[in-house]
Order: structure tokens, then C-alpha cells, then sequence
């Protein structure tokens, strides 16, 4: 399973992040998840949720997420409607609620054909501006009222970076949240470099706002007794040589290692080969081709040199033989292109310099540079 919410069978390891989450959620602390894109933290997240003994009536979760939120209003009118929602079964239930709730704010509700679970809400900016505190002590407000606990899951968090005052309604949240006892927040994104700003530096208001986990990878020795399990589990073999193969292609990166195990498994009639997984990465390469050439056709020549030197290996790229041998021009480029590649998202430099995407590395290397 890749490209979708991993759960039951089709989620693997992770057993100390779970234990780690379920204790911060089970005694309301503040949780930051940090990783680079496509390493299951949604999965994580939505595991633990389910977790039986998460799911008790005194306790709820309302997952948010800010994929295709840009400004501070739309911010405001999700997270409105998200807590609403998760709180009250029924839209007469949520409109008595919202009355109550709200004092200086009236939110504006446009039901669907299916009530209960089709609606939107809708703000004022005038008010909102007037009395932001009503919308970011809501769930604490919810809280005191019905006697219940909040865990609130915010995805792509790192996009309110985006916001035309990003500073201040960083400071609003946390000016807020900080004194929140029956809600927690769990916060996580798809872009590391900008979520390590927002919680790593002494000088953001969200530093030191809670309990920071860094994701890792699934180490090689999960996957492979994973790969195999599901393989039996529909009358195929794999051997741990030939699963573990699919692991260091990919570089145990979770989503990659899935997306090859699956095409692998599609190939094979009733035992896996080494001629069936080369087959697999060729069929991924090849599907692959259109997105990662436009990807690259719109790279600097000094930016495919310093690619170009990571698939080579390389490890001191400052030294002048590295410099020279792949024309990267001067020290300060090199950190200009390092900080380049990693706002396009195609490396990784918290940690080792590394690819993000690694089946991109493994194409820049037998398609493009052909090294």
C-alpha cells in the first residue's frame, strides 16, 4: 500500500514512535512529527488514533489538514469546522452548538444534501480580526463544556509559513495553546526543512512547544520479514535475500519500498527472482520518466552538477577537488545550491545529505547521467 493512509496489515513497525504517541496523547502533550515527505506520518498518527486504548468516549480527535490552506481566514474556518464536526453527530446539534459557543463571532453554516456530513462554514474577517480568541480557544472551550478531552491533528502544518504575517498568527497560536490543558496538539508536515524553522530555532514562537519526534526510516530487517509475510499471505514467496534487495534499492524509504514490493508482487506468478524485481524497478523508471525529466529540465546546470556528484558518492563537497571536478564554482554556490535542492524538495540535509526521492536518484543515474 503506498500513496494512501497505511493501516492494519498494510502498516509495519514503528513500535517505539506508536508507544511514544500513545503515552503524549494519553496524557495530553504536545506533539511535533517531523520527517521528509512520504514516510508515513499520517499513517502513524491515524495508528495510534485507533489504538484501543485511545478510543474512549471521554477522549476525541480532529484531524486537520492544511494542504490547500494559504491564508489565515481559511485557516480560521476549517479548524471551526473540523472541531464542530468531530464533537456533534447531528447539524442541529452543531448549529445549537456554534450559538453557544461563539459570543462575538457568528459562523455561517451551508449544509449539503447530506447534512450530518456535508457542510462548510464560513467567517467574517471583520470579526474574526476583532476576536481571534474565540476560534483559538474553541477546543479548549469545547472541552470545559462537554467534559471531554482533545487530541488535534494538524497535517502540512509547515504551511502556515505561507500566511501573509506568518510571524504574528505563529504568535497568536501559541499565545493560546501554550495554556490549553484538555487539548494537545499533534503537528506534522511534508516539508522537513520548514518545520525544523518552525520548532528548532530559539526565535519562532512555536520553539519548545512540545515533545519533537523525528521520524526514521523502517530499518531493512522489518521490511523483509513485512515483504514476505505479505507475499505468504496470497500464496507467493519471496526470499529475505530477494526482500531485502527491494529494501536497499529504495533505501528503506517507506512509501518507495512499498511501491516496489508491489509491482515486484504483481509480477510474480508464485516465487519472486532477482529477474522479477529488475523488471519491477524498470516498470517504475519507465513510469516515472515524464514527472522526473520535467523535474530536472528545470534544475541549473550547477544544480545537476552537485546531483551528479551525490550519485557519484561524494561526501566533502566544499573541497576544491570536488569543486573542480564537477564545476560547482565556488564554496558560498555549493551552500546556494545545497539550500536550492532542498527547497525544491529533492534532497534531504538534516542528517546525511541524502536523496528524497531515491527512485529519482536511481533514474538520474541509469537514465540521465548514466553513470
Amino acid at each position: 500500500m503506498f500513496g494512501k493512509i497505511a493501516s492494519g496489515s498494510d502498516f509495519t513497525n514503528r513500535e517505539k514512535e506508536t508507544t511514544q504517541l500513545l503515552q503524549n496523547f494519553h496524557v495530553g502533550i504536545n506533539t511535533i512529527l517531523i520527517s521528509p515527505r512520504r514516510w508515513g506520518k499520517s499513517s502513524l498518527v491515524k495508528k495510534v488514533t485507533e489504538h484501543p486504548r485511545n478510543k474512549t468516549k471521554n477522549i476525541r480527535y480532529c484531524f486537520i489538514d492544511l494542504f490547500n490552506i494559504r491564508t489565515e481566514q481559511e485557516f480560521y474556518e476549517a479548524y471551526v469546522k473540523e472541531l464542530i464536526k468531530v464533537t456533534s453527530s447531528k447539524w442541529e446539534e452543531r448549529i445549537t452548538q456554534a450559538k453557544k459557543l461563539f459570543k462575538k463571532i457568528i459562523p455561517q453554516f451551508n449544509i449539503g444534501l447530506n447534512p450530518d456530513n456535508e457542510f462548510s462554514v464560513g467567517l467574517d474577517w471583520k470579526e474574526i480580526k476583532k476576536a481571534p480568541e474565540e476560534i483559538l480557544n474553541l477546543a479548549e472551550t469545547i472541552c470545559r463544556v462537554k467534559k471531554i478531552k482533545l487530541v488535534v491533528c494538524i497535517d502540512e502544518f509547515q504551511n502556515i509559513s505561507f500566511f501573509d504575517d506568518p510571524l504574528a498568527f505563529q504568535k497568536k497560536l501559541r499565545a493560546h495553546w501554550q495554556h490549553h490543558k484538555q487539548t494537545s496538539y499533534c503537528l506534522y508536515g511534508s516539508k522537513r526543512h520548514l518545520l525544523m524553522e518552525l520548532f528548532s530555532s530559539p526565535s519562532k514562537p512555536f520553539y519548545k512547544f512540545g515533545d519533537v519526534i523525528f521520524l526514521e526510516k523502517i530499518k531493512e530487517n522489518y521490511w523483509v520479514s513485512f515483504i514476505k509475510k505479505r507475499f505468504r499471505e496470497t500464496g507467493k514467496n519471496i526470499e529475505p535475500f530477494h526482500a531485502a534487495k527491494i529494501a536497499m534499492f529504495m533505501e528503506n524509504h517507506p512509501y518507495f519500498v512499498q511501491q516496489l514490493s508491489q509491482q515486484a508482487w504483481l509480477l510474480t506468478q508464485k516465487n519472486c527472482s532477482e529477474e522479477i524485481i529488475s523488471r519491477a524497478l524498470q516498470n517504475l523508471l519507465d513510469h516515472s520518466t515524464i514527472l522526473y525529466q520535467r523535474e530536472t529540465d528545470n534544475l541549473t546546470n550547477s544544480q545537476l552538477n552537485f546531483l551528479k556528484a551525490m550519485c557519484n558518492e561524494v561526501k566533502q563537497f566544499s573541497s576544491a577537488e570536488t569543486i573542480n571536478t564537477f564545476k560547482l564554482g565556488t564554496s558560498a554556490n555549493v551552500i546556494r545550491i545545497r539550500e536550492a535542492l532542498e527547497n525544491k524538495e529533492i534532497i534531504d540535509t538534516v542528517g546525511p545529505l541524502e536523496f528524497i526521492d531515491p527512485l529519482y536518484k536511481i533514474w538520474l543515474i541509469k537514465v540521465y547521467f548514466k553513470i
